[in-house]
């Protein structure tokens, strides 16, 4: 049996006598022409999308505590604010738009939601129960559907989805699915998979949705972190009291710009070391300058020709006994 209009009678007039249904005529007239006119098409515009929206479904009233989040996770953690929005405007005027949830394959008490997490979290707080529809949909379907419910409200920053596509391939759903799920292209697809397996999982972490980055900084970063030394700077920046201080919306572009700079600073060249002393009651006085790369020794002395070459002949033995027995036999 099709399911009655829920708005079918609004406007419709009841059954008018032959002896006042002239005398309504001009009203009926009026009735259609300028505001009255626009309100009967609001009306049978709500009537329409009505029938749309519950036409072969069944909304129902559940319990939110037996309802089990997605384990396709499409989110990074939650954002209180717009839940504390939605709170309100629920507390005020109710649920109008149902949860979409599923029957668990496992517990015949329980349901799997597949879209609706923010309203079924409300619905907890304020303590009532939440308004859903339930189908009996295939794991593939259960993944098209919180897809494109998602991406039509475009509140899913670039990386949540880059992360969503990732698990939903590492569930072994095949790309066909995930692309239809995004509503993405082939190319759009192979970048969200490199940047979310190219930056490292500690560094995603602590950036969080990073809401407002767009594809082509995280385009950036996925480049620079592919230097093993970059990304292992990105890892020690992520837990620095400087990063962990700013606000969530500050953190990629400090991240980003740290990255940037070019290199390492390089130390300091320390002065050289230099010393100076005589032998044989100032019969020779020599000096050293040592800078760590490079040592220098100088000889003055009348013989101080014959006394280099002396020396030089024996660096060789000299060098092996310092090989052998190090700075214990130099003296």
């Amino acid at each position: 049996m099709a399911r009655k209009h829920l708005l079918a009678n609004i406007g419709v007039q009841p059954a008018k006598s032959a002896e006042t249904a002239e005398k309504g005529e001009s009203r009926v007239e009026y009735a259609r022409r300028g505001a009255s006119r626009s309100m009967m098409q609001s009306l049978d515009d709500l009537a329409e999308n009505s029938m749309r929206v519950l036409e072969g479904d069944v909304v129902v009233s559940l319990d939110p505590e037996t309802l089990d989040p997605s384990p396709y996770q499409d989110r990074i953690g939650e954002d209180p604010g717009k839940d504390q929005e939605l709170l309100e405007a629920i507390k005020e005027a109710g649920q109008h738009q149902p949860v979409l949830v599923r029957p668990h394959p496992k517990e015949s008490n329980r349901h799997i939601i597949v879209f609706g997490h923010r309203r079924v979290r409300v619905a907890k707080k304020l303590g009532q129960k939440v308004k859903a529809v339930i189908k009996p949909l295939e794991e593939i379907a259960h993944v098209i559907a919180q897809g494109q419910e998602n991406s039509a409200r475009d509140d899913l920053s670039f990386i949540e989805k880059s992360l969503y596509a990732r698990r939903l391939q590492e569930s072994g759903i095949d790309k066909g699915t995930i692309k239809s799920a995004l509503t993405i292209d082939d190319t759009l697809l192979s970048r969200m998979l490199s940047v979310a397996e190219t930056v490292p999982a500690p560094v995603l972490e602590a950036l969080g949705a990073a809401k407002g980055i767009g594809r082509d900084r995280w385009e950036e970063l996925k480049k620079i972190v592919q230097v093993p030394a970059k990304s292992a700077q990105a890892l020690e920046l992520v837990q620095s009291d400087a990063f962990t201080a700013l606000e969530e919306a500050d953190r990629f572009g400090f991240l980003l710009e740290k990255l940037k700079v070019s290199g390492a600073r390089k130390p300091k060249k320390q002065p050289p070391t230099e010393r100076a002393w005589s032998l044989s009651n100032d019969a020779v006085k020599v000096s050293t300058k040592d800078n760590g790369k490079a040592f220098t020794l100088a000889l003055k002395a009348k013989d101080a020709s014959q006394f280099g070459a002396y020396l030089s002949r024996r660096l060789e033995r000299l060098y092996q006994e310092f090989q052998e027995n190090g700075e214990e036999g130099s003296d």
